[in-house]
């Protein structure tokens, strides 16, 4: 194939991958947009996990099957199903509905994000396909910079041409993915495949839909059920007779089996598979909370997060095409996995000190070293799984190498993430702790012009309400336990004297009074005194006024001891856990003061992620040092298959001759 052959292939190709990374990127803009018109936010998460397990199930499937069939029936098969799975969401009326819909554009999307890379394998020699890598890693890159802002401009439109903007994210696809078909059926040529074997492992197929769907269940779900509730339980001993059965039907299908055991008898294979299941993990998992952080922290919309990425995916496409360049004219690649994972440890590492007042830029300079580390990971591996088995296998090695690596994104996704959230009611209670931050935060939560603004009315009835009208109560109730107890001595003393003749029982009545008001007088002026903001009227009533700023700061000053101590030992009073950050609009330009004690939590729960994933990301670094990588071939697979079948026919022709002069010569032997 000429380069412009190939070049228009590859357009093909990248368009087919960039409908399921825009469809990800896009939708977990829209989704709360959606959540809210089809009235299931509390649903989205199925949305999520339906797409995410049937593509996860289904990429052996087509490695798999494309070995049997050929590639290109089975792309084209994967570009109509999402296709049609976008058209139904579209018109879904429930979001369990949606998440149905979504299962269909999973089980295109299996198909989309294997299928390229294994055509790739087939079309080009692993050392020239170096150089093309950089075009699918754009994909990514480019997919992550706009689908925020497609999703964020659809989600915001009440309509486009009549239809609500939230069903544009799903119509999209239509077009682009007619696009992609057309060019698919136009240029995408391969030499007709040999079909070596039609027995086909449904035993394999229905037993790791077995073994997943309960793991990936319980992995999306566990924070939601309980990692320890009957539930969660059912699913890991259903996941783990599957993953036994499985293993059991695929030793038994042998070089017919969905992903064939013996794969993992060639070390470079079983390297490149363990290693990115790890940098799978702590990429996918400590990748999801950069964008979070991005919003929360430092105030960013969706659309605006989306462009702070582009360190990330800048350094992805200069470390990918100068390691294609490098690998395509030395044909050697060890290295990369070793510089990359060493990278992507520096970039998590980086992350460790982050502190919620940081700049953006220092968050940047770690994001450009994770770009750089994932550049030199993602297709090097890929390769590597790819050069280490025949033609016959080019599909299900490539289909399981990204299997596993989706395997270990999940697993990250769900253990990192839930880390987080496990872990942050506690640093919130840990952040109220801290002296500055408790005495800002009250004296704003207090100051009823802080209070009483309509943009802080979200985080006041969240957080703060309960802890403010808690002391106002105590305080109230204090205040006024004190003039009752003037009011009680002044009576008892009024009646003490009546009792010593010294005033007339016909005057206890007027002296008691007289007795109250003027031991209350005195006991407000002490409380006064003691308490500024309190103010007593002359009948008793007890208000609080904070709108002093010397005397709210005083009044602080005095009460946060006793708020220090209670979030100390976890009793303090706030609604603040884990289902709160559900909904995160609370923090929308709330004040600041308001707003730190979150963002310090949330800041320290994510180092907490970052420090996991830089421990992941070191095992595979470690791995890495021990990754034995023969020369890539220099000839691709279709290359290698049509050379032996030429130098069958040779071998057949020279025997058909030398058998034809044997009978000529009328010798006894034949050749």
């Amino acid at each position: 194939m000429t380069h412009r052959m190939i070049m228009f292939v590859i357009v093909g190709l990248m368009a087919g991958m960039f409908l399921s990374a825009l469809d990800q990127t896009v939708v977990g803009t829209a989704i709360r947009t959606i959540g809210d018109d089809l009235h299931g936010l509390s649903q989205q998460a199925w949305v999520t996990t339906a797409y995410l397990i049937v593509s996860t199930i289904s990429t052996p499937i087509y490695g798999k099957l494309s070995d049997i069939f050929g590639r290109r029936p089975l792309f084209v098969f994967a570009i109509v199903v999402f296709i049609i799975g976008s058209i139904l969401a579209s018109f879904s009326t429930s979001m369990l509905e949606l998440a149905a819909f979504r299962a269909i554009q999973g089980l295109g999307a299996g198909g989309l994000m294997s299928m390229p890379l294994a055509i790739m394998g087939d079309m080009l020699a692993p050392r020239e396909r170096a150089k093309y890598q950089g075009y699918f890693l754009a994909v990514f890159g480019i997919s992550s910079l706009i689908g925020p802002l497609v999703g964020g401009l659809f989600a915001g439109a009440d309509q486009i041409l009549g239809i609500a903007g939230w069903r544009w994210v799903f119509l999209i696809n239509v077009p682009i993915g007619l696009i992609a078909l057309v060019i698919v059926l136009r240029f995408l040529h391969l030499p007709k495949h040999t079909v070596h074997s039609v027995r086909i492992d449904w035993w394999g197929a229905s037993f790791v839909v077995l073994a997943l769907v309960p793991l990936l269940l319980v992995a999306e779900q566990g924070r939601e059920w309980g990692w320890s509730s009957p539930l969660a339980i059912g699913c890991y001993i259903i996941g783990g007779l599957g993953v036994i059965a499985f293993v059991i039907a695929e030793t038994l299908m042998k070089d017919d089996a969905l992903i064939p055991l013996k794969l993992f008898r060639s070390s470079t294979f079983s390297m490149a598979t363990i290693i990115g299941v790890f940098v799978g993990f702590g990429m996918f998992g400590a990748m999801l909370t950069l964008p979070l952080y991005l919003q929360l922290v430092l105030g960013s919309n969706p659309t605006q997060s989306g462009f702070q990425m582009l360190p990330m995916i800048l350094g992805l496409m200069i470390s990918s095409i100068a390691s294609g360049q490098i690998i395509a004219r030395t044909g050697r690649y060890r290295m990369f996995p070793i510089i990359g994972t060493a990278f992507l440890t520096g970039g998590f590492f980086w992350l460790t000190f982050l502190q919620y007042d940081r700049s953006y830029w220092f968050i940047a300079g770690a994001m450009l070293l994770i770009g750089l580390g994932l550049g030199q990971l993602m297709q090097t591996l890929t390769i590597a799984s790819q050069n280490s088995v025949g033609l016959r296998d080019m599909g299900v090695a490539t289909s399981a190498s990204t299997f596993f690596r989706q395997i270990g994104g999940t697993l990250g996704t769900a253990v990192l993430l839930s880390l987080m959230f496990t872990v942050l009611p506690a640093n919130v209670q840990t952040s109220f702790t801290d002296t500055d931050t408790l005495t800002q935060s009250l004296d704003a939560a207090f100051d009823p012009a802080v209070a009483t603004a309509p943009e802080n009315a979200a985080i006041m009835a969240q957080i703060y309400t309960p802890i403010t009208s808690g002391i106002t109560d105590a305080t109230t109730a204090q205040i006024e336990a004190g003039l009752t107890k003037a009011a009680d001595a002044a009576t008892a003393a009024v009646a003490a004297q009546v009792a010593a003749g010294t005033i007339p029982a016909s005057a206890q009545a007027a002296a008691t009074t007289a007795a109250v008001a003027q031991a209350q007088a005195a006991a407000a002026a002490q409380i006064q005194q003691q308490i500024p903001v309190a103010q007593i009227a002359a009948d008793g009533t007890v208000t609080l006024d904070f709108s002093d700023p010397a005397a709210r700061l005083s009044f602080v000053n005095s009460v946060v001891p006793t708020i220090e101590d209670q979030f100390a030992s976890g009793s303090g009073t706030t609604s603040m856990d884990s289902s709160a950050l559900n909904d995160t609009s609370f923090l929308n330009g709330a004040d600041p003061r308001l707003s730190k004690p979150l963002l310090v939590a949330f800041n320290a729960s994510a180092v907490l992620v970052y420090w996991v994933a830089m421990f992941v990301v070191l095992i595979a670094f470690v791995l890495a040092l021990f990754f034995k990588t023969p020369p890539l071939r220099a000839k691709s697979a279709l290359q290698e298959a049509a050379d032996n079948e030429a130098e069958a026919e040779a071998r057949d022709d020279e025997l058909v001759r030398a058998t034809r002069a044997a009978d000529t010569a009328g010798v006894m032997v034949q050749p």
